[in-house]
């Protein structure tokens, strides 16, 4: 997993509540089991004006041009700013494959779903929760502002605007040292490697019948 330390990127604003994963991350595109590929096909309905099909040439579709992230001016934005109880509905681990396939490493949002505020921890997505006001006082100066950008520092836990207005975030210790060692599941597992040789080693001297065959 790719580590999050600092990002210094550009916001796109998506002012819409209850923002379900199904909206993210259409059900017809979760065939695929890779972590790659999904992000072209991330808020497929509201980014297209016909019916999104897995494999389908997106280049020649047709876009919806008032959907927010047609729009020229957030192109390559890699911080999303959204409203309450974002990644709600289904626990399909493919609507962050999706974020983090377009491009998206940081989310701010007033809340969000529970299973999906874990899987963005565990697929190297900082997901942040800020009171509303910070959210909407934000919300303000991106569409305000063309080219508006945020500086996320994940050890020092802030959010930094470009007029230098610091904004503090709360993180759970053990997500935060997870992020920023790059570490998911499988990499927490690896870490006891040398444990897991171990036990192996001598549960097969203590109990060979089990490994007969193998």
């Amino acid at each position: 997993m790719q580590s999050f330390v600092t990002l210094d990127g550009l916001v796109a604003p998506l002012d819409r509540a209850n923002v379900d994963t199904d909206a993210i991350i259409p059900k017809q595109f979760l065939k695929s089991i890779r972590r790659t590929g999904f992000g072209k096909y991330l808020f497929d309905e509201w980014r297209y004006l016909d019916q999104g099909q897995p494999d389908m040439d997106v280049t020649s579709r047709p876009k919806n041009a008032d959907f927010v992230l047609n729009q020229p001016r957030y192109q390559g934005a890699e911080i999303l700013l959204t409203q309450d109880n974002f990644g709600c509905g289904s626990s399909r681990e493919h609507a962050p494959w999706a974020l983090l396939d377009y491009g998206f490493r940081c989310i701010i949002a007033k809340s969000f779903a529970d299973i999906f505020f874990n899987n963005c921890f565990k697929n190297g997505i900082l997901p942040i929760v800020l009171p509303a006001k910070a959210v909407d006082d934000l919300m303000g100066q991106v569409k305000a502002h063309e080219g508006y950008r945020l500086a996320v520092d994940l050890p020092a836990q802030t959010i930094t605007t470009p007029d230098g207005e610091a904004i503090p975030f709360e993180v759970d210790p053990f997500r935060k040292d997870c992020l920023i060692n790059g570490l998911d599941d499988i990499g927490l597992t690896l870490r006891h490697v040398k444990d897991i040789r171990a036990y192996e080693t001598q549960r097969k001297t203590r109990a060979p019948w089990l490994f007969a065959g193998n």
